[in-house]
């Protein structure tokens, strides 16, 4: 079943995000925490283009297969377009067909130092594809796949107009995408700000909104400064409480996620997206919060 039509107003999708090991690192590194993750049961799994860019078409191309074959969830997986040509993607897109891989996340790409999730490069030396609707459009033309593309609730970091990023928006809408996945935020209210003006903005699309737990002083620092997402005083107060502590930090950062996932789903998010950095507890725990496990 392509992701589109796992959306129903009866059952939000759950899903997680994992990531390629790098390219020092045997891909067989993930199999364990992966087969954990899979346990849970997640509607899909979504496998990045590695660790900040670091990884490689063919690492997410093998991690997704391994999870549609060895444990038949749906898989979903990350597409750039960064420094790629039409007959790249064409023969990328070849290959995802050859391992039944349906379901692909268009993303423009990474910055090389980038560890943001979906974040999307400065403009490309290439003309092909300078945004992600260019590269959704390229996939749609396909004709037999399902396809997801991001959303920036407080907008994209190159972008100072949250309505132009609404605008953008509406055209991944129009290109072909079938669904949206947010980037990280920390405060719900932000989320539901943007699900309003993307619904007035005419963006009819299903989307999952991203959520990412703190594990520490060194993660948030770098995805305030590469994503642009903001603290609520409530997380600069856990900072705050456990700055001495980095065990304690962890697992206040995760229940903190944890009440956000319970606070969306309350509110009648159409899905959440969970980035577990490769971290099978971050999953459990929140998939214990909302009753999906016991």
């Amino acid at each position: 079943m392509p992701i589109k039509d796992l959306y129903q107003p009866s059952r939000p999708v759950i899903s997680f995000e994992i990531f390629p090991p790098k390219k020092d690192a045997a891909v067989e590194s993930i199999y364990a925490p992966l087969s954990q993750m899979a346990a849970l049961r997640p509607d899909f799994i979504s496998v990045t283009y590695g660790a900040g860019g670091s990884g490689s078409v063919n690492r997410t191309t093998q991690v997704a297969a391994h999870i549609r074959r060895q444990y038949g969830i749906t898989v979903l997986a990350h597409l750039t377009c960064q420094g790629a040509d039409h007959a790249k993607i064409l023969e990328t897109l070849r290959q995802l067909r050859a391992e039944d891989i349906h379901d692909i996340l268009a993303l423009r790409g990474d910055r090389e130092s980038s560890h943001c999730p979906h974040p999307t490069s400065r403009p490309l030396p290439a003309a092909h594809f300078r945004y992600a609707e260019d590269l959704i459009r390229d996939i749609r033309e396909q004709g037999d796949f399902c396809i997801g593309a991001a959303c920036y609730p407080e907008g994209h970091i190159e972008c100072d107009d949250l309505a132009l990023d609404i605008a953008r928006l509406r055209r991944k809408q129009e290109a072909g995408a079938d669904f949206l996945i947010t980037q990280l935020f920390y405060d719900n209210d932000i989320f539901y700000r943007f699900l309003d003006k993307a619904r007035r903005g005419g963006v009819t699309l299903p989307i999952s909104a991203g959520v990412m737990p703190i594990l520490g002083q060194a993660q948030i620092e770098r995805m305030i400064f590469l994503c642009g997402a903001s603290l609520p005083p409530v997380i600069v107060k856990i900072l705050h409480k456990y700055a001495d502590s980095p065990e304690d930090l962890r697992q206040a950062g995760i229940e903190y996620a944890a009440k956000q996932i319970n606070g969306l789903l309350e509110h009648g998010a159409d899905g959440v997206h969970i980035y577990t950095m490769n971290k099978p507890e971050i999953a459990e725990q929140c998939m214990k919060s909302i009753g999906r496990i016991e």
